[in-house]
């Protein structure tokens, strides 16, 4: 099995696995009944009515209610103990705290299988009537545990858990009338006549298949996305497993949530849009929240006003965080997701009753404590670089200290190179921003892209001051070697320094499989005629293989060969750009990268038009007659 099979199975299978998850985890709850409604909204679906007989449960409330009442009339059973006098009754003091803490007035009395009511006033404990008739009284009631449960339980049984019937075909709720309290008894009576058995095993079922298409459906879309927009998303897998697993961390919270009753709007789903956006694009971020909000809307209460309002945090987060360089701008998104979520939710209430007395209060409390855990998502943004090695804006950021200490080693060790390697970045930004690559990237991997010319800094040229070259007086062959190997070494550099992967692939591909051509013309000018093995002049790769890795390789080569250059006029820059630009392209250097030709016209102009701004001719200052 090749490595690209594998690769594809694992792909598949990752969507798989999610779908499977996710209707595992979704709440099982009334399956059959799949109306979501509230109290003081409108009934968003069509006109309900009874498909068959089913009775009008009451309230937990009502229950309650009507068992203290019930209870209120209930008298405990007592057995008069034989032998003992009865001129008083009297029971233990713990006894009658009991009876009084449950509310009791009266109780009931047996003897000789005669049962005898006495009011409580009657009934003494030995204290009390010691105090009352002026001499001890031992206790002669006990009560009859057995005989209260059972009285007990006999009465709460006559108690009816319903009130009343809905017959077959009666009209429930019409569409767009507000849920009032009793329209919710009687739908809350309907949904548990639906979770009776032999009502719900089979919508039960047909209910678990409908949300198994919806969510294969919904993944489905989300995939011929990145197949047809962002291809290169689908071939990397551990893209696609970040992906899934991004979603399954938030629709499992959701789910948590509906199961212990916990509003949804607790859950941060801002985190799929941020997080997606910081390491790769809008579209991608935003679309990967619409799919995660579409597959949790099948089981949230009052689902359309939760896809509305999340549509709007998706939106606001991806247009307040076009490109995160600063962690206060995570907390200046997390408020404005709170503003938005606010105000889309008053519109929505308003636009759907037309009433103050609908806002839910604790809703903006819901807000904003969401808003808070949407801060928490920095500590996700470094937990997902070390899981799936993926870069983000900010860390890129704090690579582009020069004040850091591989940096600064650098320029104290290799001062012409770094002074290169900041030129090169300058000139690799540009151009990046003009045709639409990562600019902040290219500019990070440049300064870092010569560091392994640090092990031996005297021997390239930029950090030769006044002194011969070390590498003319070395076989060519041996001198290719040492200018090579500065590629090797600085990948050993970087990893030893642990520099993102990103940041090791500008290092080993920026002057990709191409020829030292220097020293491979010398020696094939000092031995005409004479088989040459390229492989000793030439770099051990990779070629490029992104846009940001080509416009380096172009930046680094042509701004070192603007420094031989003898005049400076705009003529002589172009053309350097031009030969340059294209030896490389017909060394086939860039054959593996997605630059168009328009990319590479656009480079060309922007390199000629920097590097006769750097160089411009100044004029000389005269000097003051004597």
């Amino acid at each position: 099995m090749n490595d690209k099979l594998v690769s594809t199975i694992i792909r598949l299978g990752a969507f798989a696995l999610l779908a499977a998850l996710i209707v595992l985890m979704f709440p099982r709850y009334s399956n059959a009944f799949r109306y979501h409604y509230e109290v003081g909204k409108p009934w968003s679906y069509k006109t309900l009515t009874a498909d068959f007989d089913f009775p009008i449960y009451k309230t937990e409330e009502q229950l309650d209610r009507e068992q203290k009442q019930l209870l209120s009339t209930f008298t405990p059973c007592y057995n008069y103990i034989r032998g003992a006098q009865r001129q008083v009754l009297v029971i233990s003091l713990l006894e009658k705290e009991w009876l009084d803490e449950n509310g009791f007035s009266r109780i009931a009395v047996t003897q000789n299988r005669v049962s005898r009511t006495y009011p409580l006033s009657e009934v003494y404990t030995p204290k009390s009537a010691f105090s009352r008739f002026g001499y001890d009284c031992a206790q002669n009631l006990v009560r009859d545990t057995a005989m209260t449960d059972q009285m007990k339980q006999s009465l709460l049984a006559s108690l009816s858990p319903t009130q009343g019937m809905v017959q077959k075909g009666e009209r429930i709720i019409e569409n767009g009338e507000i849920v009032s309290d009793k329209d919710y008894q009687i739908l809350h009576s309907l949904r548990q006549a639906y979770d009776d058995e032999s009502l719900g095993t089979h919508q039960r079922t047909l209910s678990v298949i409908g949300e198994a298409i919806l969510v294969i459906l919904f993944l489905c879309l989300f995939v011929i996305y990145l197949y047809v927009f962002r291809p290169a998303y689908l071939r990397s897998v551990s893209t696609v497993l970040f992906f899934c697993l991004l979603m399954l961390i938030v629709i499992g919270l959701a789910c948590l949530a509906l199961h212990f009753g916990i509003t949804v709007y607790l859950i941060p789903f801002a985190w799929v849009p941020i997080l997606t956006r910081v390491f790769f694009d809008s579209r991608t971020a935003l679309f990967l929240h619409f799919t995660t909000i579409l597959v949790t809307s099948l089981v949230v209460p009052a689902p359309v006003e939760f896809f509305f309002i999340q549509i709007v945090v998706g939106m606001v987060a991806v247009s307040s965080l076009s490109d995160m360089t600063r962690r206060a701008q995570l907390v200046e998104t997390a408020a404005w997701i709170f503003l938005a979520q606010t105000v889309a939710y008053t519109a929505i209430t308003f636009a759907q009753t037309g009433a103050w007395t609908s806002i839910d209060l604790w809703m903006y409390l819901y807000f904003f404590v969401c808003a808070l855990l949407t801060v928490g998502c920095y500590g996700l943004i470094y937990m997902f670089e070390k899981l799936f090695r993926f870069i983000s804006s900010i860390t890129l950021v704090e690579l582009t200290d020069i004040n850091s200490e591989l940096l600064h080693t650098l320029a104290e060790r290799a001062p012409g190179t770094f002074q290169h390697s900041m030129q090169v970045s300058n000139l690799a930004a540009e151009a990046a921003k003009t045709i639409g690559a990562n600019a902040l990237l290219v500019r990070t991997g440049a300064l870092y892209h010569d560091i392994g010319k640090m092990t031996d800094p005297f021997y390239f040229v930029e950090n030769q001051v006044g002194t011969d070259n070390p590498l003319l007086q070395l076989d060519p062959r041996d001198a290719a070697q040492v200018v090579i190997s500065h590629v090797t070494e600085g990948e050993k550099i970087a990893r030893r320094n642990h520099l993102p992967e990103v940041i090791v692939n500008f290092i080993t591909s920026h002057h990709g499989t191409s020829l030292v051509r220097y020293f491979y013309n010398t020696w094939c000018n000092a031995h005409p005629g004479e088989p040459v093995d390229e492989n000793l002049f030439r770099y051990p790769g990779p070629k490029p293989s992104t846009k940001e890795g080509a416009i380096l390789m172009m930046a680094d080569a042509i701004e070192a060969r603007s420094r031989s250059l003898n005049e400076f006029t705009e003529q002589a820059i172009a053309q350097a750009v031009d030969q340059m630009i294209d030896a490389q392209i017909a060394d086939g250097q860039f054959a593996e990268t997605p630059l168009s030709f328009k990319d590479v016209e656009d480079i060309r102009r922007i390199f000629k038009a920097r590097l006769t701004a750097i160089n411009h001719h100044r004029i000389s200052y005269p000097t003051l007659n004597k």
